[in-house]
């Protein structure tokens, strides 16, 4: 059976020098099917008053424009305007972090995301390993408890306290399991930090995912690369995405690319597209702890 077409979305944190609605109407025209909504002080900025008038307008507009959207919680200098991505899940005052996701997801609900995405952060150097893993357990535990909303896809970023599928097992397992605690995966963390194939990586966490990130990437270095850039072989990689049952979005992640950003997103979808008619022709299946045909 023919697997069903992969939906691609684009990342707004790669259109960072645009008007959110710019941005929008920019990607709905090149053809993409959802958007990856990073929440900013330019995009959706969710301390700027008139929140809900303004997500009930977005909520509109994207239901005008066709396009799915997952909500993204990694804006850069949002919380804090002279720490990077501060304060995290480990840091001291990390109850304003999670404040923040716990807004993210009542945003996401709003908006009919289909899931929200955060990470762990980097360890600070005064908070020991151990001390970071219990403070980690018990944010996203805060940001687990009460109120429904999209599933939360959890991603593993290379440099912080959680970078591979391990360690989001643990921390599921930690957590109890809850159903509502998904994966975010990126493909070109896989080939950055993952010890398997980036298609291995893909069918062994399908049961998981939530949201899809893609990108090209090389072994060892977390630069975010344009599709053929890096070392990832896409046509193994959409073909185990393809079969592996995930149905949601499977955006774009160029976060350093917004100063080309609609001939970025251009080149994009149209190597994804290549990419998945060349997936289609040639099936790829899982042999002895590698994918045969692909280089990932």
């Amino acid at each position: 059976m023919t697997p069903a077409p992969i939906r691609f979305g684009y990342g707004t944190n790669g259109f960072a020098n645009h008007r959110l609605a710019d941005a929008l109407q920019v990607i709905a025209d090149l053809g993409y099917q959802g958007v990856a909504l990073t929440l900013d002080h330019h995009h959706l900025d969710p301390y700027a008053d008139g929140l809900a008038r303004r997500v009930a307008r977005l909520a509109d507009r994207l239901r005008a424009l066709g396009l799915a959207v997952v909500v993204e919680t990694g804006a850069r200098y949002l919380l804090d305007p002279r720490r990077k991505h501060a304060p995290t899940l480990l840091d001291d005052d990390r109850a304003k972090r999670v404040a923040f996701l716990r807004l993210a997801v009542a945003i996401g609900a709003d908006l009919g995301a289909e899931a929200v995405s955060f990470w762990s952060g980097v360890r600070p150097a005064h908070v020991p390993p151990e001390s970071a893993w219990r403070r980690l357990v018990a944010g996203c535990a805060q940001v687990l408890e009460g109120a429904d909303g999209p599933p939360l896809g959890f991603e593993p970023e290379p440099g912080m306290l959680v970078d591979t599928i391990a360690g989001w097992h643990a921390l599921r397992r930690e957590l109890g399991a809850p159903d509502r605690f998904g994966l975010t995966l990126d493909v070109g963390h896989c080939r950055c930090n993952e010890r398997d194939p980036v298609p291995a990586c893909v069918a062994a966490v399908a049961p998981y995912l939530v949201n899809v990130q893609i990108d090209d990437m090389r072994r060892g270095t977390h630069e975010h690369l344009e599709f053929g850039e890096g070392e990832i072989d896409f046509p193994p990689v959409l073909r185990a995405l393809a079969e592996s049952g995930y149905r949601g979005l499977v955006a774009v992640e160029l976060p350093r690319h917004s100063h080309a950003a609609p001939d970025v997103a251009a080149r994009s979808l149209a190597f994804l597209r290549r990419a998945e008619q060349e997936a289609l022709l040639e099936p790829v299946t899982l042999g002895s702890g590698a994918w045969e045909g692909g280089g990932s």
